[in-house]
């Protein structure tokens, strides 16, 4: 499926990022642009053995390796 089909499916629903960086981000997706920019809110930051509540986060689409709807 095409990235901004996916976006737009799944706008305001749940979805799980991974990150370059190897972080998750699990949150709603509120908004997108064409250059896959991420405006997320309710969001947790997944690492290893901890899990971090971030609340309201912008996620440059060019950090983005995968995006899986939740």
């Amino acid at each position: 499926m095409m990235p901004m089909k996916l976006l737009e499916e799944n706008l305001n629903k749940k979805i799980s990022l991974l990150l370059k960086d190897n972080r998750t981000m699990e949150g709603l997706l509120t908004g997108y642009d064409e250059y896959m920019n991420m405006v997320m809110d309710d969001v947790e930051e997944i690492g290893n053995e901890t899990t971090r509540k971030l609340g309201s986060v912008i996620i440059r689409g060019s950090n983005i390796v995968r995006i899986v709807p939740l």
